[in-house]
């Protein structure tokens, strides 16, 4: 998969366009998630806010990490 067409991106959140067809998370069909692609593209974590069927394509919001600060 593509990276999918970011639309937002700041510290804690990523706004991205799921494309149909693709699964929100990992399921029994092995195919790659969405999530699977963001973690690619931020190289970490990305928490799933609400999801989408796989049928259906629209804007979705990914929560990125807050890096703890110590001091």
């Amino acid at each position: 998969m593509e990276t999918p067409a970011v639309i937002y991106e700041d510290n804690h959140l990523l706004v991205v366009i799921k494309p149909q067809n693709i699964p929100t998370v990992a399921d029994s069909s092995h195919d790659q998630s969405l999530q699977d692609a963001l973690k690619a593209y931020t190289g970490g974590f990305v928490g799933i806010v609400h999801r989408l069927d796989r049928v259906t394509g629209g804007v979705m919001v990914f929560a990125k990490p807050v890096k703890l600060r110590h001091d």
